[in-house]
């Protein structure tokens, strides 16, 4: 998994409630196991007018935010399904990080599980974040320092459990965070248990 420390780009604004999964990734690709290649099918049926007639007005189909890696978006970001592949959609589009007042719960776990960052700020904080976004402006994130940084303005705190925070700034996975910190007490358990039940080792 890439490590997540400081991003700066100009962010896609995806204003409104309320966007789900099934927005982000269409049922109807689910079939499609595979991560690479993922992000031709986010937010499908607001991009595309019929089968891959790109629809100007939506904001992913406009030059000046092509290549964007982060989000501004609402309330209840990634709510329905619990459908991994609107994370991998998003992650494969470019995107690392998303902003918003909430998110769909489990769709938040799926955001740390794969290297992408899931902020929660306040509804007034949203508001001038969106703005920029509107603008055009960037906005850097930085995971290190814990801020939200923008052209005008104060910066915004941001705020991560600990463990993840730890998690995306070494770019680890699950298991990963597991033996980081906890291969002492594995270690110490596997020495213990090979003591007292050598036949689970293949010993006598």
């Amino acid at each position: 998994m890439r490590p997540f420390t400081r991003l700066t780009s100009v962010a896609i604004p995806l204003p409104g409630s309320n966007i789900d999964t099934d927005v982000i990734f269409p049922a109807r690709f689910l079939l499609i196991t595979t991560k690479t290649g993922l992000g031709r099918y986010a937010f499908y049926e607001w991009r595309y007018q019929g089968e891959d007639r790109e629809n100007p007005d939506f904001v992913l189909n406009k030059d000046a935010f092509k290549g964007a890696a982060i989000a501004v978006a609402g309330d209840n970001f990634g709510c329905g399904s619990s459908r991994e592949q609107a994370v991998w959609a998003l992650g494969d589009l470019g995107i690392r990080c998303v902003i918003a007042t909430s998110f769909g719960e489990i769709f938040q776990t799926n955001c740390y599980k794969n290297g992408l960052l899931a902020v929660t700020v306040t509804p007034k904080q949203q508001s001038v974040l969106l703005a920029d976004a509107e603008a055009g402006l960037p906005i850097t994130v930085d995971l290190e320092t814990q801020t939200i940084s923008r052209v005008n303005g104060e910066p915004i705190a941001l705020h991560v459990e600990p463990w993840r925070r730890e998690a995306l700034l070494n770019g680890w996975d699950e298991i990963a965070i597991v033996l980081n910190q906890d291969l002492a007490a594995i270690t110490a358990f596997e020495q213990k248990q090979r003591a007292e039940k050598p036949w689970l080792y293949g010993g006598d």
